[in-house]
């Protein structure tokens, strides 16, 4: 049994090794490196289980820091301090998720060495790999969650939602949703068994509504980031590490703690899945205010208003020597766009033509529109689509400049009118598939 035990260890140790490659981590779905063993409630390397998963996570809301305190507990061998509530027990978490049925949990306070410890150095290290791969912990059918603070029973007020300290404005609450939620702290005549008050599945009280409809990790992106905009953290940089795998990353950046928020996003924007990638490309509607013209700034994205989603189609790619991206599809070296110089009083849609011209010189005008109110100037542009138009038509393009060994500029973007109009255009066959460099 002891050889058994020494060679999971080893296994686990050579694992996470692996898994960092510099600033990056490539291997994402790590287990975590501790669980909170409940029959013998004791926190013990995930390596050293006899389970295949780690039960079901704890997610929860935290408290002020006047309303909790540090506490030295023998479950996790007194390493570090415990911040809970002051209120709270945690022998009856443990009673709660035993008559759950769980013999496993994770609860970030317990299993992720925490500031205060003996070795602060260590936490620090624990933390570069710990920390981004906390959404593979909350990848499981379900999540409990303390809704209004670990270990205390629920309360729902209206207001509730505006609180700094409510668990739907942090932001690491983001990524920790789960397939199905289990509400701790409920009661059979509580807040959760509240009926709707119309056929729209609305709550009288607003909390109830936003957690009946919480969405589980998509491929929208806008809606996710706009989602992080009403958010909160003790960090700043804690919003960027939260969205690591709702963004569907590929790798992850390691966290650091003092890291700048941009430097913080271009990693994480770095390492996104590239049909992730590709909406910045043909969806947000400005060029971004950085280094990087093809996709916002992090400040863009958590101050301005974000486009809606769309299911545009392509790859943006990343070169890591040259630190520069690039993309490959339809592109048309001049074409004129004319009438979205100016935006709509009423925030509506705005409609414009693209003019261009055949093989033969003959010129053609296509409707397109703005859903966004960023002015494009009358004149010529080189243009990008998504799409490839020997598949299907580009219906979203990106608007810009061509500049010198096929680099090129964006400025902004625009869709076809409707599908009809994207299929009429692609009949043309003047796309040619080229490869650009997204400055």
């Amino acid at each position: 049994m002891q050889d058994e035990l020494r060679r999971r260890e080893e296994e686990d140790r050579k694992r996470r090794q692996k898994a960092l490659k510099g600033n990056r981590i490539v291997d994402p779905k790590l287990p975590p490196r501790r669980v909170w063993d409940l029959y013998s409630n004791r926190v013990v390397p995930y390596w050293a289980t006899n389970s295949s998963r780690w039960g079901c996570p704890i997610s929860h809301a935290w408290v002020d820091e006047k309303d909790r305190v540090d506490v030295l507990t023998p479950i996790n061998g007194k390493e570090w301090p415990v911040p809970i509530p002051k209120d709270v027990d945690l022998r009856l978490i443990r009673i709660k998720m035993l008559n759950l049925g769980y013999e496993y949990t994770w609860l970030d306070v317990l299993c992720l060495r925490q500031v205060g410890g003996r070795w602060e150095d260590l936490r620090m290290e624990e933390w570069r790999l710990d920390v981004p791969t906390i959404g593979y912990v909350y990848d499981e059918d379900k999540v409990v969650i303390y809704l209004s603070g670990l270990g205390r029973p629920l309360s729902l007020k209206e207001g509730d939602l505006d609180s700094d300290w409510s668990w739907f404005r942090r932001a690491w609450t983001v990524q920790e949703v789960g397939y199905a939620r289990i509400i701790a702290g409920d009661t059979p005549d509580g807040p959760m068994h509240a009926e709707p008050i119309d056929q729209n599945e609305k709550y009288k009280i607003e909390i109830l509504t936003q957690f009946r409809t919480l969405p589980r990790w998509g491929q929208d992106i806008f809606s996710t980031l706009a989602d992080m905009q009403k958010r909160v953290s003790t960090n700043p940089v804690d919003k960027v590490a939260g969205l690591a795998f709702p963004l569907w990353p590929l790798t992850i950046p390691t966290y650091h703690e003092s890291e700048s928020l941009e430097d913080a996003w271009t990693a994480l924007v770095n390492a996104m899945w590239s049909g992730m990638q590709v909406k910045f490309l043909f969806l947000y509607p400005e060029a971004g205010r950085g280094s990087k013209k093809w996709r916002p700034t992090w400040e863009q994205v958590m101050t301005e208003p974000l486009p809606v989603d769309a299911n545009c189609v392509g790859s943006v790619q990343h070169d890591d020597e040259k630190d520069e991206e690039w993309y490959e599809g339809p592109c048309i070296e001049k074409g004129c766009v004319q009438g979205l110089e100016a935006g709509s009083a009423e925030g509506h849609d705005r409609c414009g033509e693209l003019v261009v011209e055949d093989v033969d010189g003959m010129v053609h005008t296509f409707k397109i529109i703005a859903t966004h109110q960023y002015p494009i100037l009358d004149g010529s542009y080189t243009l990008l689509g998504d799409n490839d138009p020997d598949d299907e038509p580009s219906e979203y393009w990106a608007v810009g400049q061509q500049l010198p060994e096929q680099r090129f500029e964006k400025v902004s973007v625009f869709a076809m009118a409707d599908i009809e109009e994207a299929r009429r255009f692609n009949k043309l066959g003047i796309a040619v598939k080229c490869h650009n460099i997204l400055v």
